[in-house]
């Protein structure tokens, strides 16, 4: 194993006893915050990255694939809302994420069983099933947090980067393991979402819905929620949200085969993205009052840009310090553009819409985007990758036109930045989530 696999293990190891210590002397609602995002985005990340890398060794084509990658944003535009308007209303956000989880644990286990016997469409048919249960726990775990946060502008960041920690655990524990070419990468994701469900309704703080009296069928439909588009500059973020998802499908879909023909750990070396995270998680409150919210974003889609131009470059040179240094940049992606966002979407939303406005944000991003988004790239791999067979895998992956197929996301990207700077206007001030006074207009930031 590469040293510096143990580096990064003891690294990892020694921040979260750091953290650990540190939220245990201050907040025991705030370890729970901690552990809960860990092990959401350890389950995410234990097979996220890696199952194309399993799944062509099975008969998954490029199509297959990109469904494979699809079905989960169409979940995401079916049920945030649904279940976002239940946890603001009738049960405890703990309680319905914990049920999410549970059941998402059984159908991640039936996939499993299916996989190698079952043809790609009735497997992608079960991940979808599964999607269902898991989209809506990107909202819920944000919900949950930010509601039993007194500040989400300085709090937040310091709970979410233990998201990142567990995604960086899975994808190592995969390295590892030898598990992020193997079917044992869904039997680790379906054991840790069983876990997740039972501390969920065991030792998550209560969160009680915020809002009382019968459910209209806006509020079922999550109509209600899209008051806050009366904002334009949220309409603005919106959009951009939604467009920058479509080059975002790309670095989950391909990037891992990227990193194979360049002969690196896959695992491991797409958990650099996540590394890069911690630092610009743990200074976001710092860089958000300095840049404020129009600065952050646009940052944050310039990364985009530079990353994309970096595969373009070191994909067809087959440089890999250019394809991991792309990666890399992923912190700064994610960070200054979604985990704002997250925060944005908190203080533009009134208390008893929060739920749902995240909600929104999901359905809209990692819903409707990523869904375009997957489709796209599963298409546009497929154009740029040679019919003939290759005897050697290594050889038909150093095949791919690697310098178009990753230019053009990195254009797209640069146009919705232009349009971004071009349209988004920042608040005259800003609140925290917990100080929105209840004299603001429904989605308006005054």
């Amino acid at each position: 194993m590469d040293p510096i696999f143990y580096v990064l293990c003891l690294i990892i190891v020694g921040v979260e006893l750091y953290l650990g210590a540190t939220f245990i002397k201050s907040n025991t609602t705030r370890l729970l915050l901690s552990v809960m995002m860990f092990l959401q985005f350890f389950l995410w990340g234990s097979w996220y990255v890696t199952a194309p890398n399993y799944l062509r060794t099975i008969g998954f084509t490029g199509k297959d694939i990109g469904w494979t990658y699809t079905v989960g944003p169409i979940a995401g535009i079916i049920s945030p809302f649904f279940v976002g308007m239940i946890a603001d209303r009738f049960f405890p956000t703990q309680r319905v994420l914990g049920a999410m989880h549970v059941l998402g644990a059984g159908l991640l286990y039936i996939a499993s069983t299916q996989m190698g016997s079952a043809s790609p469409s009735a497997i992608n048919t079960i991940f979808f099933g599964y999607m269902l249960t898991f989209f809506p726990t990107l909202a819920l775990t944000n919900t949950l947090a930010m509601r039993n946060l007194s500040n989400s502008e300085t709090e937040f960041p310091s709970i979410r980067v233990q998201g990142t920690m567990g995604w960086i655990a899975g994808n190592l524990v995969m390295t590892f393991t030898g598990f992020e070419k193997t079917i044992d990468q869904f039997s680790v994701a379906a054991g840790i979402a069983l876990l997740l469900g039972i501390f969920s309704f065991l030792l998550l703080p209560s969160t009680p819905p915020t809002a009382t009296g019968k459910a209209s069928a806006r509020e079922i439909l999550g109509l209600d929620a899209l008051a806050i588009l009366k904002n334009p500059s949220y309409l603005i973020f919106l959009v951009c949200s939604t467009l920058i998802c479509i080059p975002l499908a790309y670095y989950y879909q391909i990037t891992s085969r990227l990193v194979e023909m360049v002969q690196l750990p896959i695992g491991q070396t797409m958990s650099y993205g996540q590394m890069s995270e911690i630092f610009f998680m743990l200074v976001m409150p710092l860089l958000f009052a300095r840049l404020g919210v129009k600065k952050m974003l646009a940052v944050g889609m310039l990364a985009w840009v530079v990353r994309y131009g970096l595969f373009s470059v070191g994909g067809p040179s087959q440089i890999s310090a250019a394809v991991i240094l792309g990666i890399v940049l992923h912190g700064i992606c994610y960070d200054f553009f979604f985990v704002t966002g997250q925060i944005y979407t908190d203080q533009a939303a009134p208390p008893h819409l929060r739920g749902q406005a995240q909600g929104l944000l999901v359905l809209f991003t990692l819903g409707i985007g990523m869904a375009i988004g997957a489709q796209v790239a599963g298409w546009r791999e497929t154009h740029f990758t040679p019919t003939q067979q290759f005897a050697d895998k290594l050889e038909g992956l150093k095949a791919i036109q690697w310098g178009p197929l990753w230019m053009e996301p990195a254009i797209f990207a640069a146009a919705v930045l232009v349009i971004f700077l071009l349209l988004f206007r920042n608040p005259a001030r800003q609140y925290t989530a917990a100080s929105i006074p209840t004299d603001v207009p429904t989605g308006e930031i005054v």
